[in-house]
C-alpha cells in the first residue's frame, strides 16, 4: 500500500511547508537543491526500493538521508533510525523478522544479512525529472521508528506517526520563530552538528526544513575548523543546531567564528556562563530545546534570561506522586501521542512553566532539601577560574 494520498483527503498531511518550490530546500556541497528538486529525487529512489520494509535509513549525509526518509513513505513504509551502524546493531534488526534493509551513502559500510540500497547524493546533478507536484501522507501512517539503546544493549524502538512529526514541527515553529524575531523561518539555513537518526537531529535539522519552511545543510560538520567553514558556506540568515559539547569545544578551539542568527542546543542542559559565551561569540539568541525520544520537543528557553522553560504549543506538564518522596513528571496534549513520564526532577511553576533540577538517578538529599549531581554542576562551572568540573 502506498502511504501518498490526496491532498484533499481529510486525514493526508502535507510533506512540505507552503513554499516555492523552485526555492532552495536544501544546500548540498555549497549548491542550493530546490524543493521541486528534493521531491523528483525521492520519487526516483522510490521507484527503486526493495518491497517490504521498513528501510534502515544509515545515510550520514543530511540530504541523502531525507531523500531516502522521503522514498521510503512514498513507497508505504517505515524508516528505522538506529543509534549506530555497528554490525551487532543491525543484526539485530535483521533478528526482528521485518524484511527490512539497509539504505546508505556509504560504500563502505557492512550491513550483513540485510538488502542494501547504495544511494548516492552526486546522482541528483542531471536533469530532474517530472516530480510530484506536492506530497501528502496519512496522519496516522508509521513515519520512523527511533532506535535507542537501553541498559542491555538491545535497541528500543519508539515509533512515531506522521501526524506526531507535523504536530511536534508546528508546535516548535512559531516558537522559533518569535524567538528570532521573524514572521517564519523561511530562508533560515539549518547547520547541524548533531546526527539526523537521533530524535533531536531529525526534528531540528531536517524536519524543520521540510515542514517547517527552513532550509538544512545536507553535511554534519564536527571539528571546530569544519563547523565554522560549513556556517560560511551558507548565507544568512543560518542558525547552528548543535549540543553543549560540540558547542564548548568550539568556543574553545579559538577558531573565527561566522555570525549566525540564531543558536539551537539540546540533549543536555547548559550553563548559564556557557550560553552567554556563545551569544557573545556567534551573536544570534541562544535557545534551548528539552525533550525526549519518547515525546520529540516538548519545551525551550532563552538560557541568558531565564532559567524557567515553557512548553510547545498546548502542552500541559503535571506531577504524580508515587509513594511519600518519589514523583514523576507527565508531559501530555497537544502532538504528544499519550500522557509521558520524563525522567526528571523539575520544579513546576505552572502547568506550562518549569525548571528543570535534573535527572531522576541522580537525586539527593541533604539537610531536609534535595537536589541533583547534575542541577549543581553548573554552579559548580559557574565559578571563576574552574574551566570544567563534575559532581
Amino acid at each position: 500500500m502506498n502511504a501518498l494520498t490526496s491532498a484533499a483527503g481529510q486525514s493526508a498531511l502535507p510533506l512540505l511547508a507552503d513554499r516555492d518550490l523552485d526555492a532552495p530546500v536544501a544546500w548540498v556541497a555549497g549548491s542550493p537543491v530546490s524543493a521541486r528538486r528534493f521531491l523528483a529525487d525521492a520519487q526516483q529512489l522510490a521507484s527503486a526500493l526493495p518491497e517490504g520494509g521498513p528501510a534502515i535509513n544509515l545515510c550520514v549525509d543530511r540530504y541523502a538521508f531525507a531523500v531516502g526518509l522521503v522514498a521510503a513513505l512514498l513507497r508505504g513504509q517505515a524508516s528505522l533510525l538506529p543509534p549506530d551502524a555497528r554490525p551487532d546493531t543491525l543484526s539485530r534488526l535483521h533478528e526482528s523478522g521485518d524484511a527490512c534493509y539497509a539504505l546508505t551513502d556509504d560504500p563502505a559500510l557492512a550491513t550483513p544479512g540485510l538488502e542494501r540500497v547504495l544511494y548516492e547524493v552526486d546522482a541528483f546533478r542531471g536533469d530532474a525529472p517530472a516530480a510530484v507536484a506536492s506530497a501528502a501522507f496519512d496522519s496516522a501512517c508509521h513515519a520512523v521508528s527511533l532506535l535507542t539503546s537501553g541498559s542491555t544493549g538491545v535497541p528500543q524502538a519508539h515509533a512515531k506517526r506522521w501526524g506526531t512529526l507535523v504536530g511536534d514541527v508546528a508546535a516548535a515553529v512559531p516558537r522559533l520563530a518569535s524567538l528570532l524575531g521573524r514572521p517564519s523561518l523561511e530562508g533560515l539555513t539549518l547547520v547541524a552538528t548533531v546526527p539526523v537518526q537521533h530524535s533531536y537531529g531529525l526534528e531540528s535539522s531536517v524536519l524543520l526544513a521540510l515542514l517547517g519552511g527552513a532550509i538544512f545543510d545536507s553535511g554534519r560538520p564536527f571539528f571546530p575548523a569544519d563547523i565554522a567553514k560549513a556556517l560560511s558556506a551558507v548565507p544568512r540568515p543560518r542558525a547552528l543546531v548543535t549540543t553543549p559539547f560540540h558547542l564548548k569545544t568550539l568556543l574553545l578551539s579559538g577558531v573565527e567564528l561566522p555570525p549566525v542568527d540564531f543558536l539551537l542546543s539540546a540533549t543536555a542542559p547548559l550553563s548559564p556562563q556557557l550560553a552567554a559565551q556563545a551569544e557573545d561569540a556567534l551573536g544570534g539568541p541562544m535557545i534551548e530545546i528539552y525533550g525526549s525520544t519518547e515525546t520529540g520537543q516538548v519545551a525551550t528557553r532563552r538560557t541568558t534570561q531565564t532559567d524557567v522553560w515553557e512548553t510547545l504549543g498546548e502542552i500541559r506538564v503535571h506531577v504524580e506522586q508515587q509513594g511519600q518522596a518519589d514523583e514523576r513528571f507527565i508531559f501530555a496534549g497537544d502532538f504528544v501521542p499519550e500522557p509521558t513520564a520524563m525522567a526528571d526532577i523539575l520544579e513546576l511553576v505552572d502547568e506550562r512553566h518549569f525548571r528543570l533540577l535534573g535527572r531522576a538517578n541522580d537525586l539527593i538529599h541533604v539537610a531536609g532539601r534535595r537536589s541533583s549531581l547534575g542541577y549543581l554542576n553548573p554552579h559548580l562551572n559557574s565559578i571563576p577560574g574552574v574551566g570544567g568540573g563534575a559532581f
